[in-house]
């Protein structure tokens, strides 16, 4: 009962004009940052990072969650209608969302979605809603060593899940606890890292990495892509409604969709593409006809779509309650709540209720908001496709200079954004995922502090991260971590081996 007297309490912060037009805003934001393809809700929220500086904090991370889960809505639609993946994990809804398209089906398919995303979104929001009482009984028991153990699991999922190479992933985490670990020490007053700069005193600034590694850069490596997308497809409002035929069809495919993306979104480190394909393999794993996934079939578009947002909700249980991000978007997130002056953690939902509560709440509003906005707005998202990316970059490049430059009036800051532009295109052209530069940066500080506040403690004495039973427990899954992780490794380099230690013998012409 307690648990719905605080979600009651969150729907009355949540309802007020002020949080609701920001609400909306972040929504509306973030549905359009879907449909285009190359932007992303990454982009979108480090553009619009720097207004949170000038807003109250409920406000500030109602807008920037809308972005997050409205930005989720947008992008099945270019993946239906156009086969268009704007981003990576609609991509496998383009295998069965599209035939479904070209079958004259692609007004279901989008119905679909939109009924398996609020459906799984809610179910989201329930599992953050009932799990809150248990992480407020467990918060006083978290000290030092505890919040440095859990955040260095954390940190180690976030780098050996990543996509690509765990080896590249760790040595990404690395490069951002350094670049986190510049500026001035707490403790001692020294300068660290900052070569004589006076601008790097203060530490690096969390928008100009975060625009610069995933603004920045993404629109320098499709600077040159000027091909306009073109489609005859037309969704009407009656084409959305789905036959009761199609919707059993997709009953199943949205429940175990759902528990898919909920397991995913409370392990940190997994990202929303790995939730959609698993989702994906699991469906045709399971199904009497495999071989009609990729000719447009229901579950291949039900499953993905209802794990991905399941997983967007449940995203903020670690985020919020424990403060460790399970991707880059919750990285920024986290470092939004940081900029405010609030402290993720086990103590947040007791110490600022009107923010966890009414963030809860303003994922039902906004939701519903989405379900609303995308019927009538559909033909336009489609128009808004065939604007020319020459036309995109320019305007964006100008909002990431003015956002970055207004956080504290500073033109060090735009070399900066330059700077992680450019480190983040190479890096992307080598295959290095920068999603865990962020999770590094944001988390090095806190992993660091928690560190010596837990020696300060134990008076030097290492082993009080292993003898505290939590602490010990966080620190033991780790290293089964990087165990399975160096073994995986090790049976990959070693079947590469054999591979190429293969002789093929071709017979003796006679």
């Amino acid at each position: 009962m307690q648990s719905l007297q605080d979600l009651w309490f969150g729907f009355g912060v949540a309802f007020q004009g002020n949080n609701l037009m920001w609400s909306f805003f972040g929504v509306l934001v973030g549905n359009l940052i879907g449909v285009l393809p190359g932007m992303g809700a990454l982009s979108a929220i480090s553009i619009l990072l720097p207004l949170t500086y000038v807003m109250h904090p409920v406000p500030a991370i109602l807008m920037l969650a809308g972005i997050f889960y409205g930005s989720q809505y947008g992008g099945a639609i270019g993946a239906i209608l156009l086969n268009l993946p704007s981003h990576p994990p609609h991509a496998v809804t383009c295998l069965d969302g599209y035939p479904m398209t070209k079958a004259g089906r692609g007004g279901a398919a989008l119905g679909i979605t939109m009924i398996c995303s609020f459906f799984a979104a809610s179910v989201g929001i329930l599992v953050m809603v009932f799990a809150s009482p248990l992480l407020t009984e467990i918060a006083f028991k978290f000290g030092p060593a505890e919040i440095f153990s859990i955040m260095l699991l954390g940190l180690l999922a976030g780098s050996t899940m990543s996509r690509g190479s765990p080896l590249k992933g760790v040595a990404m985490t690395l490069f951002g606890l350094l670049c986190g670990v510049v500026g001035t020490d707490v403790n001692s007053g020294s300068f660290r890292f900052s070569f004589g700069v006076a601008e790097l005193t203060d530490g690096l600034e969390l928008v100009a990495i975060a625009m610069g590694l995933f603004g920045v850069a993404d629109f320098l490596l499709n600077v040159n892509r000027m091909k306009v997308v073109t489609s005859d497809a037309k969704v009407t409002l009656r084409d959305m409604r789905p036959t009761r035929e199609e919707l059993k069809q997709a009953f199943w495919p949205m429940m175990r969709g759902t528990a898919v993306g909920t397991l995913f979104g409370a392990m940190p480190g997994t990202g929303p593409t790995i939730t959609t394909f698993v989702a994906y393999a699991l469906e045709r794993k399971i199904s009497k006809n495999p071989e009609k996934f990729g000719t447009g079939e229901i579950a291949g578009v039900a499953g993905p779509e209802a794990s991905a947002h399941s997983k967007t909700q449940v995203d903020f249980i670690p985020t919020m309650s424990l403060g460790i991000p399970g991707d880059a978007v919750m990285a920024l997130l986290l470092g939004a709540l940081l900029i405010q002056g609030i402290q993720p953690g086990p103590q947040l939902i007791s110490e600022h209720p009107d923010i966890f509560w009414g963030l809860i709440a303003s994922f039902w509003i906004g939701n519903v908001i989405l379900m609303i906005l995308n019927v009538p707005m559909i033909g336009v998202w489609v128009k808004m496709l065939r604007v020319p990316y020459k036309y995109m970059f320019p305007s964006a490049m100008f909002f990431i200079a003015v956002g970055v430059y207004s956080t504290q009036n500073s033109l060090f800051h735009i070399w900066e954004v330059l700077a992680f532009g450019v480190i983040g295109m190479v890096l992307m052209m080598l295959d290095f995922s920068v999603a865990p530069i962020m999770l590094g940066f944001v988390l090095g500080p806190m992993v660091e502090e928690n560190f010596r506040r837990a020696l300060l403690l134990s008076r030097g004495d290492m082993s009080i991260f292993v003898t505290r039973p939590i602490s010990g427990a966080f620190v033991g899954i780790s290293a089964l971590l990087l165990a399975a992780v160096t073994w995986s490794a090790w049976r990959a380099a070693a079947r590469k081996r054999a591979a190429r230690g293969t002789v093929t013998v071709l017979p003796q012409q006679a």
